[in-house]
């Protein structure tokens, strides 16, 4: 899991595109960023499209004019290598303690109350 690369926050924008969409090209990617917000600039989205491909993460085929895109990283990897890494600097590694933290301060309903039960339960069966 070591070998994946670290990924900015705007650069996870991307990758979920191309996640969900692969292969696209670089400017369906651009109408996806614009059609959820509208500051995205082209040149800034293929800006980080290059960076992600020097990364390691995409890689492209160019067809004609267009630089097609696909991911060369898994997302299940990426979100747990970045999940690992978050519990560690926010919350020294304890899970039981960024559980504690969400139940508390986001004031669970009762139905995500329950959902979460359902999953430790689940959980606890496949130990």
């Amino acid at each position: 899991m070591n070998s994946l690369p670290r990924i900015s926050d705007t650069e996870w924008e991307i990758m979920r595109i191309v996640w969900a969409h692969h292969p696209i090209t670089a400017n369906e990617i651009v109408e996806h960023l614009v059609l959820h917000d509208a500051t995205w600039h082209p040149v800034t989205a293929k800006t980080l499209l290059n960076r992600l491909v020097k990364k390691g993460a995409l890689g492209f085929d160019q067809d004609g004019r267009a630089y097609v895109y696909r991911p060369l990283v898994d997302e299940r990897d990426c979100v747990a290598l970045e999940t690992h890494s978050f519990l560690d600097r926010v919350f020294a590694g304890s899970l039981k303690t960024m559980v504690s933290h969400f139940v508390e301060e986001k004031k669970l309903t009762p139905g995500q109350l329950t959902e979460l039960r359902r999953m430790l339960e689940q959980s606890k069966g496949s130990e």
